[in-house]
């Protein structure tokens, strides 16, 4: 099988859904995909699972879609292909093969036969284009709208076979499909208004789960699909889900999540705080894993004038010590970040040999390029002082007592740092308003190619970095078939990055999952989310 613009906002709105991440529950011992399991899975049984944040819609490709919306959504709906944790290859699932043209512009898909909507509808060509047709109208109302950037339709072969066509490479499309974003829906819900599927009781797919009831801020109860045996044929287990029930309960606060799985009220939650592991690990499974995609860092607004100076970026990073932060703000079981890709990613290469911790060389550059220290300490040049405005996101505990530390460490190098905090909304503002110098952000997919709406001149998320180096590299990689060579090419995109000191990368984010003792099987898709739970089970009451 040959595997493989959306707004800046959405790095924000994936950030902090990122942040609040999921993560398996398992062997607290290590890092691993899924769940202890030690006996013969049991089927029946309910689980209930908490969750962060109220899902806000149900639409597999509609806004707003968090980590936690995104765990629901997987259960109702499948997709084209499978994207294996193990190594981020990309597998059977709807679709039992796949080829390429050697430009990247047409995909062809071969699809499984026998499979069923929910609603007795068949699963078809037909279906699979419907899908692609509606994501790419509603356009920026879809959080999928950035794969079908060049999109010229999708062609019906014959009941299973379809064709998908772009009149410019697009190599990411085929990972693309994986995603949840682009799970086939049936025929009836593509009828139905894009805007008006958000309670999820339009939303018909063909996944092992259907929906129950949606109670807004409260919870989602999903049942059991009988019948369900299509499953990717590499999980750990392809047919119908063993448990008869799951309810995702919204339970913003993460000590009470905490509080409820000691209780026995609960029987996993999410979005598991770093300060909580060591008390959780002594009673419950932990499973983490590092989330692919970005990692955790400083982003610069190039299109400012102090942070445009490649002197200045080169600086900074070698001003911050990202094991430092990593081990005051954290713990071990977050990674050091060695490039701007985490080492989940397919792709990912260290780059942590460009630019090393090393203060006195920075003070030095910063010194060499005119910048002279202030009674104050803080650095300035031609009447402007060296003081930069960071915006970052709230939601994650340990970002204060990261970026407090970088603050720290900047000043020394007479960078000064002034820290403007927000929730979601009041950081979407932020960054829209472009009244910043630096981001704190992250963005998780198992694709290099999630750096180019950032990091390339055309990306609509574009930082102002205008590096005809990096646009070039880019459209290569998009035109390039092969896994192994599109590798090749994001391990080039990943030094030109680290060279121009365009991002400094600090930490990977890790997800974590606590469960109950009796509850096994719960597993990580490559993009370090919830899984569909087929596998997952409890013991027997």
């Amino acid at each position: 099988m040959t595997t493989a613009r959306t707004p800046y906002r959405l790095v924000a709105a994936i950030a902090a859904g990122t942040a609040a991440a999921l993560v398996m529950a398992g062997c607290s011992s290590g890092s691993t995909a899924s769940s202890s399991s030690s006996s013969k899975p049991v089927d029946g049984g309910d689980l209930t699972y908490a969750i962060a944040n109220d899902p806000i819609s149900l639409n597999p490709s509609g806004t707003g879609a968090g980590n936690d919306t995104l765990a629901i959504t997987r259960q109702l709906v499948d997709s084209l292909l499978w994207q294996d944790p193990s190594d981020g290859s990309l597998k059977p699932w709807l679709a039992t093969k796949y080829t390429a043209n050697d430009d990247a512009t047409r995909f062809t898909f071969d699809l499984r036969s026998g499979v069923t909507f929910s609603d007795g509808t068949r699963f078809d060509a037909t279906a699979v284009k419907d899908t692609f047709d509606d994501i790419a109208a509603a356009g920026a109302a879809s959080t999928a709208a950035s794969s079908f950037s060049g999109y010229s339709g999708t062609k019906v072969v014959d009941d299973d076979t379809v064709e998908v066509d772009f009149d410019q490479p697009n190599a990411a499309f085929p990972n693309a499909t994986s995603s949840v974003a682009l799970g086939i829906v049936s025929p009836g819900t593509t009828k139905v208004p894009f805007d008006d599927r958000s309670t999820g009781s339009e939303v018909v797919g063909t996944g092992p789960f259907t929906l129950s009831s949606y109670t807004k801020n409260t919870s989602t109860v999903l049942t059991k699909r009988k019948g369900y045996d299509w499953g990717p044929a590499a999980r750990t287990n392809a047919g119908a889900a063993h448990l008869s029930k799951v309810t995702f309960q919204v339970v913003p606060e993460a000590s009470v999540r905490s509080g409820s799985l000691q209780s026995g009220q609960l029987d996993a939650i999410s979005s598991v705080q770093p300060s909580d592991t060591d008390s959780l690990k002594t009673q419950f499974d932990l499973v983490t894993r590092a989330n692919p995609g970005q990692v955790f860092g400083l982003t610069f607004n190039q299109e400012r004038p102090l942070v445009a100076d490649v002197a200045v970026r080169k600086a900074i990073a070698q001003a911050v010590d990202p094991k430092t932060v990593r081990d005051t703000s954290l713990n071990s079981l977050f990674k050091v970040a060695t490039s701007v890709l985490g080492s989940t990613t397919p792709g990912y290469t260290d780059t942590s040999s460009s630019l090393r911790y090393d203060p006195s060389a920075a003070s030095a550059a910063l010194t060499d390029a005119g910048w002279v220290e202030g009674s104050d300490g803080i650095r300035a040049k031609d009447g402007r002082k060296l003081q930069l405005k960071l915006i970052w996101i709230t939601n994650f505990g340990p970002n204060q007592t990261s970026l407090e530390l970088i603050q720290q460490e900047l000043e020394k190098v007479g960078v000064g740092l002034t820290l403007e905090s927000g929730t979601v909304p009041q950081y979407l503002a932020n960054l829209g308003s472009g009244d910043w110098d630096l981001a704190w952000d992250n963005n998780s997919r198992a694709d290099g190619d999630v750096l180019r709406s950032k990091f390339s001149s055309s990306g609509a998320q574009s930082i102002g970095a205008s590096d005809a180096t990096l646009d070039a590299l880019f459209q290569k990689e998009l035109s390039q078939s092969s896994p192994t060579d599109r590798d090749a090419t994001f391990a080039e995109i990943q030094e030109r990055i680290a060279s121009q000191a365009d991002f400094v990368p600090v930490h990977e984010l890790t997800s974590i999952i606590a469960t109950a003792k009796d509850v096994h099987g719960i597993a990580y898709g490559a993009d370090t989310r919830l899984d569909q739970l087929t596998g997952a089970w409890k013991d027997a009451s």
